[in-house]
């Protein structure tokens, strides 16, 4: 599936209450749910031959104050196919690593970092080719750079939010949590193939600033 990237960024800002009024994004694409390491080896291939990924991680939320938790599930996106991997449920394979640590394949999300270094908390890997989202989009001269806010600037499209303080850690992840996590990891992608065509337009570099040595 494709969104229609816009030719030129009309505002740098929009209100909620105007996001709240616009579509609900539905990402109508495929949706991998990976809960042994056998389907992610199995998933592994079509991921490393995809120059560009679109990446998140989900966590459970914490309601108390000293309460922490690591990620319980790494979304990874392609053009129409999106792979959710429950962490929580086996361990992260080498092979997912190699992604992570790939110069060669771009992973692009919003507000990144923080994911990654959590990640290594599970695994040591040393990450490369991250790109935050934001970066792009602060080049541009665009205020306001959450994802949420992106898909609306860019797309005229408005981005789920309910499932996001749900229980990730959960065995069975519901439905919607699932329609949420592949839509987060997919909308980063095309929001980087957006806000990269809208640089070259502008004859700005559109090279992607890079995390890792």
């Amino acid at each position: 599936m494709n969104l229609h990237a816009p030719r030129s960024l009309e505002q740098d800002a929009i209100c909620k209450e105007h996001i709240n009024q616009l579509p609900l994004l539905d990402f109508t694409g495929n949706i991998e749910l990976i809960t042994t390491e056998e389907q992610c080896h199995e998933a592994l291939p079509a991921l490393q031959q995809c120059p560009v990924l679109g990446f998140d991680t989900e966590t459970r939320p914490t309601f108390r104050k000293g309460q922490f938790f690591l990620p319980s599930l790494i979304q990874l996106a392609t053009h129409n196919h999106v792979y959710l991997f429950q962490i929580s449920r086996f361990n992260l394979p080498a092979g997912l690593l190699e992604i992570f640590s790939s110069q060669h394949i771009v992973k692009v999300g919003a507000g990144l970092n923080y994911d990654v270094k959590q990640l290594q908390q599970i695994a040591a890997f040393d990450e490369q080719s991250f790109v935050d989202i934001a970066h792009l989009a602060t080049r541009l001269g665009i205020k306001q750079t959450g994802l949420r806010t992106l898909c609306a600037l860019l797309f005229g499209k408005r981005l789920s939010k309910k499932a996001r303080c749900s229980d990730w850690s959960r065995k069975h992840l519901s439905a919607e949590q699932i329609k949420y996590a592949a839509a987060d990891a997919w909308i980063s992608r095309e929001l980087y193939m957006a806000l990269n065509s809208l640089l070259e337009k502008q004859n700005a570099s559109a090279e992607p600033m890079v995390s890792g040595k």
